[in-house]
């Protein structure tokens, strides 16, 4: 049985060269279960002055949460999978350079007029 060989063309060279796994250091799951995929987060303006310096990867995140965003967003925006995007606002959180901004519950016929049509028109930005 040979297994089989795909081609990478020249279009390919340019993505990604970190493994997810290198981003997270090994770690598979969050530390925290804050982060949902509704979950919005925004930078904290200004950050800490004792906060670690972020990694490359963390920059890319703190750069797209000027405004709040939210996990699943920002894992599309960024193409990592939303697993290693909560590892890595795990990291940040605790480093104090983000913000959470938990979704309110919703409960039976206390939904938000028109929230399905805000839900569809933020995907359709995507």
């Amino acid at each position: 049985m040979s297994a089989r060989v795909r081609e990478v063309g020249p279009e390919h060279t340019a993505g990604r060269l970190v493994r997810p796994f290198t981003l997270t250091g090994g770690r598979t799951r969050p530390s925290r279960g804050d982060f949902t995929l509704i979950t919005r987060v925004s930078a904290v303006d200004p950050p800490p002055e004792r906060a670690p310096r972020p990694q490359p990867e963390q920059l890319r995140i703190l750069r797209r949460c000027v405004r709040p965003v939210a996990v699943a967003e920002l894992a599309a925006r960024l193409d990592l999978p939303v697993s290693v995007v909560a590892i890595m606002l795990c990291d940040l959180l605790e480093a104090g350079l983000i913000t959470v901004h938990r979704p309110r519950p919703v409960t039976p016929g206390t939904a938000e007029p028109g929230l399905l049509e805000k839900l569809r028109d933020g995907l359709d930005r995507l």
